[in-house]
């Protein structure tokens, strides 16, 4: 069975480390500290003191004096593993947590998860050809020597990369490691760990590099366990569940967040808040906890998109300066419908290439599928499609000789609609208002990733009020946007009741309105 030594970097709260210790040592497993060189004697006197008794727990040779971005964070997690790799010759895996760390499983679960792959966890994608580094300086981090810390000397931390820099004192990467990123927090096996410092020890020449790299602890272990271990024996990914805003910061979980944290294909999630007691003891007490049985629904990063993603209105590409200019055509009609159920859209505008043989297009704007005719590239991607819009559609117009183009657009998208209202075409928009039933909405979170089938019931329903309210929220937005020739059906409504504004809409007879809105499958789900 596995045994796992957790390698604790602290800096904080002496209680709160002296409750995790005894929390991981219960469950059956070991304890490497390291706490900060910062941080006050005394509080440290403290911790040793509570814990000299247990021993499960060891101590790094000395303490080192941590700064965020700097080697010395690795230093740190390298004394508190040779440190574990002393003490607990019968720990199997090596697992790296901070303070904020806190369990989201039990301990037999953990060890289950770590006895069924003989593999190690780590999170290392290619530095150079990733888009892991959202913000600051990417190769800057490698090629120069940085003697400051970003956060503590910034002036003189960029001043020094700009005299590098101008003197041409750039380095090479070693030539024999292929720079990897990733997050700091792994699950290593033994053996792994042991080959980590005895490399250390031999490359003398790689840890003089590392030292004045720019966030080492994203690339140090990250690089050495590719360089050391076959692909095959790594899981490229950490096994503590966190997650970032759009701006790089950490996401802070708090109180309500515990079933979705238990729903979560991870064994540690951080950062908890220091305010989230609740959910602290809760999860203090989970790891010690005998026969809990974890649904797996994974539904939290898509979720957290959900939630965020509602203050936003719809996509962030500008129009160019020259698109701003360019026209559809002051002579044509382009009709846009609008509908949430995807399928119900695109059953329309079938019904009204049939019945009227009017070029139709379905969720160009959002589906990286819709067939498209090759209009010379400018259709291959969903991001060119919607930074040149007006050209597109312009091109659609050309391609089928036309006058009138009906196409699908999602309700989320109001700048898309906004931009060719301004057009000098005329527009008009349909909505399609359906009825969203429970058992709809639930598809619907499932089918986008906000739910999974093992999502808990009690997850489930406190979802769908805001999914009910996100559709009805769409909606709304339509409305008090001012659209001119803005129409409606509904699913509630009679044949009789859509056919009018289907008719106005389209700008076709009656009787042809009157065969699309009794097509009898509409709406059906």
């Amino acid at each position: 069975m596995a045994r796992i030594a957790y390698i604790l970097l602290t800096h904080k709260d002496p209680d709160g480390i002296i409750a995790q210790a005894e929390r991981l040592t219960a469950g059956g497993d070991f304890v490497a500290i390291h706490f900060d060189g910062n941080a006050a004697q005394d509080d440290f006197d403290r911790i040793q003191g509570a814990l000299a008794s247990n021993t499960s727990v060891a101590f790094a040779k000395h303490r080192v004096r941590c700064g965020w971005g700097a080697w010395s964070l690795v230093e740190a997690s390298l004394l508190a593993v040779r440190a574990a790799v002393d003490a607990f010759p019968r720990a199997s895996h090596f697992y790296l947590l901070s303070g904020d760390c806190m369990p989201i499983k039990s301990a037999d679960y953990a060890h289950d998860f770590l006895d069924r792959d003989d593999v190690d966890y780590i999170e290392s994608v290619d530095f150079f050809n990733s888009d892991w580094i959202k913000t600051g300086p990417r190769e800057e981090r490698l090629i120069y020597r940085h003697y400051f810390n970003e956060r503590t000397h910034k002036d003189w931390f960029y001043r020094s990369m700009a005299w590098q820099r101008k003197l041409g004192l750039t380095r090479k990467v070693p030539a024999d490691l292929q720079m990897q990123i990733g997050s700091q927090w792994w699950c290593l096996r033994r053996r792994t760990i042991e080959q980590v410092l005895q490399f250390c020890d031999r490359r003398r020449d790689i840890m003089r590099f590392f030292r004045t790299t720019w966030i080492p602890d994203e690339t140090f272990f990250q690089t050495l366990v590719r360089h050391l271990v076959p692909d095959h024996e790594i899981r490229c990914r950490s096994l503590t569940f966190l997650m970032f805003t759009d701006y790089g910061m950490p996401v802070t979980f708090y109180n309500d967040h515990y079933d979705m944290l238990l729903g979560q294909d991870y064994i540690f999630a951080r950062k908890i808040s220091a305010q989230a007691k609740d959910l602290k003891a809760r999860l203090g007490k989970l790891y010690t906890t005998k026969n809990v049985d974890f649904q797996i629904s994974d539904e939290g990063r898509s979720l957290f998109r959900f939630l965020t993603g509602r203050g936003r209105s719809g996509r962030r590409f500008a129009p160019r300066f020259w698109e701003r200019e360019s026209t559809v055509g002051r002579e044509r009609q382009l009709m846009m419908v609008t509908c949430k159920k995807w399928h119900v859209a695109k059953r329309l505008v079938d019904r009204v290439r049939q019945v009227t043989n009017m070029p139709a297009v379905d969720y160009l704007f959002n589906e990286d599928s819709t067939p498209l005719p090759d209009l010379g590239g400018i259709q291959s991607t969903l991001e060119k499609r919607t930074r040149h819009r007006r050209a597109l559609v312009r091109m659609l117009f050309d391609y089928w000789e036309t006058d009138k183009l009906v196409l699908c657009i999602d309700p989320a998208n109001v700048d898309l609609m906004q931009d060719f209202y301004n057009d000098k075409a005329t527009v008009r928009l349909l909505e399609i208002d359906c009825d969203f039933t429970d058992d709809y909405l639930i598809g619907h979170a499932r089918r986008v990733g906000l739910a999974g089938d093992r999502t808990p019931q009690e997850t489930i329903d406190r979802l769908l009020p805001t999914i009910r309210y996100d559709v009805k929220f769409e909606s709304d937005r339509l409305r008090d946007a001012g659209f001119k020739a803005f129409y409606r059906i509904r699913e509630s409504a009679t044949v009789d009741e859509n056919t009018t504004p289907l008719a106005a809409f389209l700008d076709i007879p009656v009787d042809k309105a009157r065969e699309i809105a009794a097509s009898d499958y509409l709406f059906v789900d």
